[in-house]
């Protein structure tokens, strides 16, 4: 494979859209709109990119016709693909899950008799359902999961993002399959050429840095000599603190990359602990 020829990138078109061109943006990589709407460029070189459904960005990654690709971890799971997931954005989270309407149940579960399952994920339901011993057929699906029960289908197996629209359809879930969020794969044989791997690695840890921004806050205290260790104590950061001494001896000033998840309790204890004047601010990128 000659290290020449740019990789072919796939992006999402659709609804994972917008959280990878967002995710490119505050990375500092811009995508520029090409002559024709399916091929962007990116303002780095080296990559050939074109948008594409995220259920044919995983064929043409799984036939090699593209080497690198956003792609939902349901659909790669679904059409069995042989492909090198390089990191999880967390975007775009769904479980994957059976759901039913509630006149179809019997004390919370599936009847035990032959039932009908409608779904895009055809592969999946089948093994699920074997796995679980529920005699089913299949209907393939092709949009609007939610309306087959109960005239076409007894119950459905689909995404869902918030539980909310299954509920609206009277649907109830009574079983996990999987959870699936947008990630980033490659062609297998495109990771073995060595340049061509640099290069995506590359691309990797500047999308990643994002990513790991996004989860965390910088937060900075002011504390006294006799304080500091007991602040520090509390501070869950990426490594050890920054600790810089104040003028004129007056204490220290501390920096560390919080876990924006713990940031209430971390401020309160830091609080409780001596810090004084805490300063919270957003990153942009965080690369370790």
């Amino acid at each position: 494979m000659s290290a020449e020829r740019p990789i072919r990138f796939a992006l999402p078109k659709g609804r994972m859209q917008s959280g990878v061109f967002a995710l490119f943006a505050d990375s500092g990589i811009a995508l520029r709109e090409g002559a024709r709407n399916y091929r962007p460029e990116l303002s780095i070189s080296g990559f050939e990119v074109k948008l594409l459904k995220p259920q044919s960005i995983v064929e043409m990654l799984h036939h090699g016709s593209r080497d690198l690709g956003f792609a939902g971890a349901d659909w790669v799971a679904e059409l069995s693909a042989n492909l090198v997931e390089l990191f999880d954005t967390g975007l775009d989270p769904v479980r994957l899950v059976a759901a039913a309407p509630e006149t179809l149940l019997e004390n919370g579960s599936l009847p035990k008799r032959r039932l009908t399952i409608a779904s895009e994920y055809v592969r999946l339901s089948k093994a699920w359902a074997e796995r679980e011993g529920i005699s089913a057929d299949v209907v393939r699906s092709f949009g609007a999961t939610e309306v087959y029960p109960p005239e076409d289908a007894d119950f459905i197996v689909d995404n869902t993002a918030t539980g909310s629209t299954l509920k609206a359809n009277g649907l109830a879930i009574v079983a996990d399959l999987m959870k699936s969020s947008t990630r980033l794969y490659a062609h297998p044989k495109t990771m073995e050429d060595p340049a061509r791997r640099n290069r995506i690695e590359d691309l990797v840890m500047l999308l990643k840095s994002v990513i790991e921004a996004r989860r965390r806050v910088m937060v900075e205290v002011n504390v006294a000599a006799d304080k500091l260790e007991a602040v520090i104590a509390v501070l869950p950061c990426m490594r050890e603190p920054t600790i810089a001494q104040l003028h004129g001896e007056g204490g220290y000033a501390v920096r560390a990359a919080v876990p924006r998840k713990d940031l209430p309790s971390v401020i309160v204890e830091i609080k409780r602990r001596g810090g004084t004047d805490i300063v919270v601010t957003n990153l942009s990128q965080l690369v370790p």
